[in-house]
């Protein structure tokens, strides 16, 4: 088989995880869009699926958004009828984001489609090289949220 892409940058497991990254997102990006979302709104919604209702600063900051991207991101989900803000308990200052019925309706249908698409670009691997694949790569991203912030 000939490469078409230079030895030197397919050693770097930096390089392969970017590009299997746009692999991967190349079709979850299109069934995203055939409901008017992007990738941060499924993030924003994944989310609120998992963790339950969060301050919107928690949220943005598990999420890694810039709080007032998430801000955007909120205000057409919630337009939409699939997020619902109020005020925080804890804290009256603050809004705090959940889902609505409906919002947890179309995160199990964005789920579903997301898997699919995880299947589908990642499909040359067998079951447990998936597997494997994920536990190495949630490895470094768990060990990145531990670490320190960069000075």
């Amino acid at each position: 088989m000939h490469e078409t892409r230079p030895p030197t940058l397919l050693e770097l497991p930096s390089y392969l995880a970017g590009h299997v990254a746009r692999i991967g997102h190349r079709g979850l990006v299109a069934a995203l869009a055939e409901h008017g979302l992007r990738l941060p709104h499924f993030a924003v919604l994944t989310g609120l699926s998992d963790f339950g209702p969060l301050a919107q600063h928690v949220l943005a900051d598990r999420l890694g958004l810039n709080r007032s991207h998430l801000v955007g991101y909120l205000d057409l989900l919630a337009e939409r009828g699939f997020v619902g803000r109020e005020r925080d308990p804890q804290d009256r200052r603050r809004q705090r984001a959940a889902l609505t019925a409906e919002g947890r309706e179309l995160v199990r249908r964005l789920q579903d489609l997301a898997r699919r698409s995880q299947e589908e670009s990642l499909g040359v691997l067998s079951t447990s090289e998936r597997r494997t694949l994920v536990e190495l790569m949630r490895r470094v991203v768990v060990a990145d949220d531990a670490a320190p912030p960069p000075a």
